[in-house]
């Protein structure tokens, strides 16, 4: 797929990681091409319960590859931004993002695009596109959902750097770890996540997706719906049967 790309299958979790530090993490049309058609593939893979995202090398991801997006050809090299920047939104298994080092632009719509976020201490972020006289147009309703519309107004207009701090304080990110810690963090959190049940964990993220462009009244109609339709879940009947058994469910929903 990517030679941008360090891939690798560890029990129930695909961990995918960002391999080009020579040109900080930048994203050229390869590896967004390949992102997105691992992650696609995750989602009809039985077998994969979690997506995991990191970074090698100093910086998690400077953003969009500027050669692409100045050439002659930068429509077409970033079609693909649709699909990359919406995943967090569209897959119905979740991704986990393991940040260390700057995660600018381009770099901050993948965070932002994960469902949970773990940041190790002096990492960095920023939407900094309006210092090239760019604006985040791909990742910004992404953004919006993890920050909430003005602060990432305020973020896109001053392209301010923040930290970790006000990353956690603001709900980009869940936790804050040393670095030594960080890769030991996120693969517990990922195979934490990769071993619940797969069947309530789609449900679920499916009921969040459709559930954001609908008022009050008719969140609560699907969420009443969806409820009423997990009630016939086997993952269900197990998850309350292992419970009054005090022991490890064992999902009907995992091959």
């Amino acid at each position: 797929m990517s030679t941008f790309l360090d891939i690798e299958r560890r029990g129930r979790v695909l961990e995918i990681a960002l391999s080009r530090p020579d040109k900080r993490n930048a994203l050229n049309g390869e590896m967004c091409e390949s992102i997105v058609a691992h992650c696609e593939a995750a989602v009809e893979d039985p077998s994969i319960g979690a997506i995991y995202w990191r970074g090698n090398g100093p910086v998690f991801c400077s953003g969009m590859d500027l050669e692409e997006a100045t050439s002659d050809q930068a429509t077409e090299a970033t079609a693909i931004h649709s699909k990359l920047f919406s995943l967090g939104s569209r897959l119905h298994k979740p991704i986990i993002c393991a940040v260390q080092g700057p995660a600018l632009a381009g770099g901050l719509g993948l965070v932002a695009n994960a469902h949970v976020v773990v940041a190790a201490h002096g990492t960095t972020f920023g939407l900094t596109e309006i210092r090239i006289g760019m604006w985040p147009f791909a990742i910004y309703r992404a953004l919006e959902l993890a920050l909430g519309p003005r602060r990432t107004l305020e973020l896109t207009l001053t392209s301010k750097i923040f930290n970790t701090p006000e990353a956690l304080a603001w709900g980009l990110v869940q936790e804050v770890v040393p670095p030594f810690e960080l890769e030991e963090r996120g693969e517990a959190i990922a195979h934490a996540l990769a071993n619940a049940s797969t069947e309530t964990m789609a449900r679920g993220l499916s009921f969040v997706r459709q559930s954001r462009s609908l008022d009050d009244s008719a969140a609560m109609e699907l969420a009443l719906r969806m409820r009423s339709e997990h009630f016939d879940s086997l993952d269900l009947e197990e998850g309350v049967k292992a419970f009054r058994e005090k022991r490890a469910p064992n999902w009907p929903s995992h091959p």
